[in-house]
């Protein structure tokens, strides 16, 4: 079942602003997209159950909490069989340390993002887990001076052609001239 799922103007400003903010009140959520309090929660309820909204979560700044290591890793499998490949990937979603993969073309055949405490806990994590994750022949990492932008919004007013909601045409009522 992979119908795609309509969002209209106001469902992409009530997505603006939950990820915006994710703790507004449906009456907050509704006052700023232009909605009765009803129909507002009736489109949070049917994104949700679409799975346009997978969820809601607590933004942690990875520095505060120990994590002052950001690195960014190429890896390249041996060979790309179905099986070796969903094993590889099987690792990696087990593997909290890495916090995002993606599947691309070019030099590697994946871009992980890791994170450690520092480099030698990066080092300790190369040897235990990276290099004995399923088929990987190659890894090439490059450590994060700094990151310029870490943005977890998506551009859901740009994405697609999609419009904002329009207002409605507002009547004046001028006097007749006499």
């Amino acid at each position: 079942m992979n119908e795609e799922f309509v969002l209209d103007g106001y469902s992409l400003r009530i997505l603006q602003e939950l990820q915006r903010d994710a703790r507004q009140t449906v009456q907050q959520l509704s006052e700023a997209v232009g909605l009765s309090s009803t129909p507002c929660w009736k489109r949070i309820k049917d994104m949700e159950a679409a799975g346009v909204i997978r969820g809601y979560t607590a933004l942690v700044d990875r520095q505060k909490v120990g994590l002052n290591l950001l690195v960014v890793v190429e890896a390249n499998l041996s060979q790309h069989s179905e099986e070796l490949v969903q094993q590889f990937e099987r690792a990696v979603a087990a593997t909290p340390q890495i916090v995002r993969c993606l599947s691309t073309t070019g030099q590697a055949d994946y871009l992980l993002t890791v994170m450690a405490r520092d480099i030698q806990h990066y080092e300790q994590f190369l040897h235990s887990t990276l290099f004995k994750l399923p088929g990987v022949t190659h890894v090439r990492s490059s450590i994060v001076l700094k990151e310029v932008k870490s943005e977890v919004r998506l551009p859901v007013d740009a994405g697609a052609g999609l419009a904002a909601p329009t207002a409605p045409p507002r009547t004046s009522r001028r006097p007749k001239a006499a």
